[in-house]
């Protein structure tokens, strides 16, 4: 059994209950919205940001109600941005199964991925706590701003990796981030414990980001999404930045040429991704996310002895080595 389900099977209680919540927040006198909501939420994903909440608060204190109201509220911002995300990206699939806007189209799928955002808003409201509710507006704030920032990498053809860096902390590290503070907030701990479990957050993030983004470079029906999929839209992430940076100008500059001309065929995308796995551009991913996890180790080994931080180390691990 992988660590992830070992780590679901410990808090099942909680994170049942918080689907309940979820599912009664999302519940609508609307058939269509019911029936689209049940078949979204039937693949939940591995619902490792709530699970981040509830194992932060853990380490503190107890996994209150308002726990998992905040856990409720994040994973349901969470999928309000990746249902957005499937519009303006025109995915088609999405955890293997047929996305809403491939379904339903455009429009209706904007009206869910907004009714997601209310309804996380709401849920925020539930825990009674300030913080709650103005954590969720800051994140949806960078959440909109992380994906803005990845257009414009990809318009202006930007190969520098602190950009790429800058523009993942806000797409993906933000929302981890904030899941561990709402937590450890809830659960009592300090300022500074806080701040600590953060930086954790925003590495694990980081690195959940970059082994998203190596799956573009291989077939494998079990991730769910197209390979080059990212390459297709303009996206360039930390394998190919590496490589056209590590190849010499001579080797690169055909590769800029066709980014920049924004020829993505099938070909030249196969081209792109044997460029960037020649020039050791995953072997360079994987070596920045085990720098990052050694910090992130280090960091942890000054927070509480307890099952929570056990938890969080497996989930680096994992997060690195997944499949899918």
């Amino acid at each position: 059994m992988n660590p992830m389900k070992k780590i679901q099977e410990r808090i099942a209680p909680e994170l049942e209950e918080m689907n309940g919540i979820i599912a009664e927040s999302l519940r609508t006198d609307n058939a269509m919205m019911n029936e689209i909501v049940k078949r979204y939420l039937a693949v939940k994903g591995k619902q490792i940001r709530p699970i981040l909440v509830i194992l932060s608060a853990r380490m503190f204190g107890a996994v209150t109600q308002e726990v998992l109201y905040a856990g409720a509220a994040l994973e349901m911002l969470h999928n309000a941005s990746l249902i957005h995300d499937d519009v303006v990206d025109e995915t088609s699939l999405r955890r293997g199964v047929e996305t809403i806007n491939a379904r339903m189209g455009n429009h209706i799928a904007v009206l869910v991925g907004d009714y997601f955002v209310s309804n996380a808003l709401a849920a925020g409201i539930r825990t009674g706590d300030v913080r709650v509710v103005s954590a969720l507006s800051a994140l949806g704030k960078e959440l909109s701003l992380g994906e803005i920032d990845q257009i414009c990498n990809a318009r202006d053809h930007t190969f520098e990796e602190s950009s790429y860096f800058s523009m993942i902390r806000q797409k993906t590290a933000s929302l981890f981030m904030n899941c561990v503070r709402m937590g450890a907030e809830l659960g009592g701990a300090t300022e500074e414990e806080q701040d600590k479990l953060v930086k954790f957050a925003e590495l694990l993030g980081l690195c959940f980001q970059i082994k998203d983004d190596i799956f573009d470079y291989y077939d494998d029906s079990a991730i769910g999404k197209p390979t080059g999929n990212d390459l297709r839209e303009g996206k360039i992430t930390l394998p190919l930045l590496h490589a056209l940076g590590d190849a010499g100008e001579a080797a690169s500059a055909p590769m800029k040429e066709v980014i920049s001309e924004g020829r993505f065929t099938p070909e030249n995308i196969e081209m792109l991704i044997g460029f960037a796995k020649e020039h050791g551009g995953i072997e360079y991913a994987y070596s920045r996310m085990r720098e990052m996890q050694e910090k992130a180790m280090e960091i942890l080994s000054e927070l509480p002895e307890c099952a929570s931080r056990t938890a969080f180390e497996e989930i680096f691990e994992y997060i690195i080595k997944r499949q899918n």
